[in-house]
C-alpha cells in the first residue's frame, strides 16, 4: 500500500523528489534492490533539474522544490513549542519556497506577534506580500527594514523588485546599484544577475565571463553571456551551442543558432517563467533589426512575468529607455 501511495504522489507531482526516493526505499525493503536503485537515480535526476532562483535574491527566495515533509515536521514542533518563533519562521520559509505566500505570511505574522522586532522576518514578510501582488504593503515593510539596516543587500534586492513592479524604475535601479556596490568583492554570478536587471550589459558581461569560468556547465550563465554579446553587437560564435539539449534552456540556444523559430521556442516554453525567458531572447535578437518586435517582447514580459525574474527588470529598463 505504501508503494502504491508513493507512486500516486509522484504521479501527481513528478518533481516531488521525496516521493520518488520513498519508492526506492520501499523497493529496497521488499527485496527489489535493482528497481530501488533506479528510483534513487530518478530522484537524483529530478533534483538536478530543479534550478534555484537567481543568486542575487534572498536565500529563501532562491529555494525551489517540494517541502511537504519539512512542513509536516514543523507542524509537530509547533504543537509543542507554540511560544517559540523559530518553528513558525522555518515553516513560513518552507511555504514560501513551495510558492504558497499566503501560508508563509500567516506564519511570519505569528512569529512577529511573539517577537515584533525581528527585521529579518519583516523582510521575509515583505517577500511574501510581494509574491501576493500586495506591493504597497511589501514596500512599506522593506522600507522599515532598510531604515535600520541600510546595507542589507538582500532587502535592497527585494525592494528593487517591488519598486520595479510598481513602475518606479529609477528607484528600483538605485537599490540594485547599491546592492551591486555592496557585493563588489562577492561572487560573480549574483553580480551578473543584478547587472542584467539593470540592463547594464557591459558590467554583466565581465561578471558572466567570470561566472562561466567558475561554473562552465551551468547553461544559464552561458545563455546570458550569449544574449549580452548579441545585445552589445559582439561576436557570439563562442557562446552558441546548437542542439545543446532538449531540456530547457536548450531551445533558447537553438533559437540563436537558427535551429528553432521564435514560434517553436514559444511553443516549448511550458511555464510563465520560460515564456518570459523566451521573449527576452527574442527581443535581444530583434532589437537591431526590428525594434518594434523587441519592444513588443519586452512589453509582454512586463505585462505577464513575475517581477522577481531577471528578465522583468531588464525589460523594465529597456522600455524605460525607449520612453526617455
Amino acid at each position: 500500500m505504501a508503494a502504491r501511495l508513493f507512486a500516486d504522489a509522484a504521479a501527481l507531482d513528478p518533481m516531488f523528489v521525496d516521493a520518488v526516493e520513498a519508492q526506492g526505499e520501499v523497493l529496497d525493503l521488499t527485496g527489489h534492490a535493482e528497481l530501488g536503485r533506479a528510483k534513487y537515480a530518478e530522484a537524483r535526476q529530478v533534483r538536478s533539474g530543479i534550478r534555484p532562483g537567481a543568486p542575487d535574491r534572498p536565500f529563501v527566495a532562491r529555494q525551489r522544490g517540494n517541502f511537504t515533509s519539512e512542513i509536516l515536521a514543523y507542524d509537530a514542533v509547533i504543537r509543542s513549542l507554540r511560544k517559540n518563533t523559530l518553528p513558525y519562521i522555518a515553516r513560513g520559509n518552507a511555504h514560501l519556497a513551495e510558492g504558497r505566500p499566503r501560508l508563509a505570511l500567516a506564519d511570519y505574522e505569528r512569529a512577529l506577534k511573539l517577537k515584533p522586532k525581528q527585521w529579518g522576518v519583516v523582510a521575509l514578510k515583505a517577500e511574501a506580500l510581494a509574491l501576493m501582488g500586495r506591493y504597497s504593503e511589501a514596500l512599506e515593510a522593506y522600507d522599515s527594514v532598510l531604515r535600520l539596516r541600510p546595507d542589507d543587500a538582500e532587502a535592497l534586492n527585494g525592494r528593487g523588485v517591488v519598486l520595479a513592479a510598481l513602475g518606479r524604475v529609477d528607484d528600483a535601479n538605485a537599490d540594485w546599484r547599491r546592492q551591486l556596490a555592496l557585493m563588489a568583492d562577492g561572487p560573480a554570478a549574483p553580480r551578473a544577475c543584478i547587472a542584467l536587471r539593470l540592463a547594464d550589459y557591459q558590467t554583466a558581461l565581465s561578471c558572466l565571463d567570470a561566472a562561466v569560468a567558475r561554473e562552465p556547465r551551468d547553461p544559464y550563465w552561458r545563455l546570458y553571456r550569449l544574449s549580452v554579446r548579441v545585445r552589445l553587437d559582439m561576436p557570439v560564435d563562442d557562446g552558441v551551442e546548437p542542439g545543446l539539449a532538449s531540456a530547457w534552456p536548450g531551445p533558447l540556444f537553438d533559437l540563436h543558432g537558427g535551429q528553432l523559430t521564435e514560434a517553436e521556442v514559444l511553443d516549448r516554453a511550458d511555464t510563465a517563467d520560460r515564456r518570459a525567458e523566451a521573449q527576452f531572447q527574442i527581443a535581444i535578437r530583434a532589437v537591431r533589426v526590428d525594434f518594434a518586435k523587441a519592444e513588443r517582447a519586452w512589453r509582454d514580459i512586463v505585462d505577464h512575468a513575475k517581477p522577481a525574474l531577471i528578465e522583468y527588470g531588464a525589460a523594465r529598463n529597456e522600455l524605460a529607455r525607449i520612453a526617455a
